[in-house]
């Protein structure tokens, strides 16, 4: 466990207490705070009886506390906490910030924080996969993973890798980055925030607690991402920030089976980049971009039988997140892709896959999105309205031939049908591994 002796003496409320507000919870116990925690469900308050205080931080008056530990879940510009917290002059928070008050304590390391709307998951597996081959003291955590307070802390020389979205941003004040990431801006999460531009604000945060003379470093894909790259360019100093688009490692791409399509050569790239920042040679990372195993629900092969491979992209919760997954797949020489698609959408278009519509050979609509999105596809390739993923799977191998691919990428939430994204994935996993039964299959990983 990461905790310090900081926080001995004062008093933190924490809502919220999932994996990362328990682990913060632990933190804050061990370090000699005086917590005050709740959570809606009753099984984790009855797991801290007699250990906190449990109360709802709406109910108690704040005065005096060091800050309130809020889930990345909660909503902070309808929930009531933040103007509760605000008029008592207390700082909301999250786990990533206790991690950075924790820093001074823990052994000489490093910290490198990646964001992006799409990619984030892929290349922080991948930095730990790099660093690991290369024998360095690394632990994952953050928007991935294990929460990072609930790890054991890392011998000198270790190097902590963070996937942080923009609710985790959001929640953290102090992290200086050693090497700090942004992949690309896109509409995401807009019901969280006022506006597009307040949500590339809060990517570009990250930055803004660094120091001039820390790394910084930015995918090339989109205008938003190009803009706060303008902007630290101008305030770090000189060599500390990259703008990466992979075209030099594009010859070395054929080589990483898990890694394929333009937007992993763009995660590659920034992978590559953090690791060029943290000292590591080509001779060191190279081979380990060949060895990535690649992360569920991301582009992830789940079987391939008769010539065909499933790929499961569940995770793709967005039009700009399925794109990718599109362009993996160009019609050589006929088009490939029997696309399942839909679910709890978060826009009204497809627009950002409509330059890869050339590569569907039909596409299965699935959820509350297929009405729209049949109507939308209709004009540019053949629609059958599934419904159900189920029903979208057998009708898509019915028709698929040798060499081609089905492919679930939603470009939409999961919340219609299933829990989440993982539930989704798995759900699709299951199905086909019980639709193809004994017929000759072969796993393994992609990921996007």
């Amino acid at each position: 466990m990461i905790t310090t002796p900081a926080f001995a003496g004062k008093r933190y409320a924490v809502l919220g207490l999932a994996r990362s507000g328990m682990a913060a919870v632990e933190s804050l116990l061990a370090g000699g705070a005086q917590v005050t925690a709740w959570d809606s469900r009753e099984e984790p308050r009855r797991a801290l009886e007699g250990r906190v205080e449990l109360a709802d931080p709406l109910s108690i008056d704040l005065a005096g506390f060091a800050g309130v530990v809020v889930s990345p879940g909660v909503p902070l510009n309808t929930h009531p906490i933040a103007a509760h917290a605000a008029a008592a002059g207390v700082p909301v928070i999250g786990d990533i910030e206790l991690f950075a008050l924790a820093r001074p304590e823990l052994p000489a390391h490093r910290v490198v924080g990646i964001t992006g709307t799409n990619g984030k998951s892929t290349t922080t597996a991948l930095v730990h996969h790099v660093l690991q081959s290369a024998a360095l003291p690394v632990r994952m955590g953050g928007n991935i993973g294990l929460p990072v307070l609930g790890q054991a802390p890392l011998p000198p020389g270790g190097v902590y890798v963070l996937e942080l979205s923009s609710y985790q941003i959001d929640l953290t004040h102090s992290l200086a980055c050693d090497v700090a990431a942004l992949l690309n801006i896109t509409p995401d999460h807009l019901d969280r925030y006022d506006g597009f531009e307040a949500y590339a604000a809060s990517k570009a945060r990250l930055f803004e607690m660094q120091q001039a003379d820390q790394a910084a470093i930015f995918g090339t894909g989109d205008p938003e991402t190009r803009a706060v790259a303008e902007r630290e360019l101008a305030r770090h100093v000189s060599g500390t920030v990259r703008c990466v688009d992979g075209a030099d490692l594009q010859h070395l791409q054929p080589e990483w089976p898990t890694l394929q399509g333009p937007h992993n050569l763009q995660n590659a790239a920034v992978a590559v980049a953090i690791a060029e920042a943290l000292g590591l040679t080509q001779a060191q990372w190279a081979p380990a971009l060949a060895t990535f195993r690649g992360l569920p629900h991301r582009m992830e092969r789940v079987a391939q039988a008769d010539g065909v491979l499933f790929i499961n992209d569940s995770k793709a919760t967005n039009p700009a997140s399925t794109a990718p997954a599109l362009a993996a797949f160009p019609p050589n020489p006929a088009k490939r892709i029997h696309w399942i698609v839909g679910g709890l959408p978060k826009g009204d278009d497809l627009d950002e896959c409509a330059p890869y519509f050339g590569n569907v050979a039909a596409a299965y609509t699935i959820g509350e999105a297929g009405p729209r999105f049949t109507e939308l596809l209709a004009p540019h390739m053949p629609v059958t309205r599934s419904e159900m993923m189920c029903d979208a799977i057998q009708q898509a191998m019915a028709v698929a031939k040798l060499g081609d691919v089905i492919l679930l990428s939603p470009a939409c939430a999961s919340f219609d049908q299933f829990r989440d994204y993982e539930a989704r994935g798995d759900s699709f996993r299951q199905i086909v591994q019980a639709l193809i039964g004994d017929q000759p299959s072969s796993g393994g990983e992609g990921t996007h």
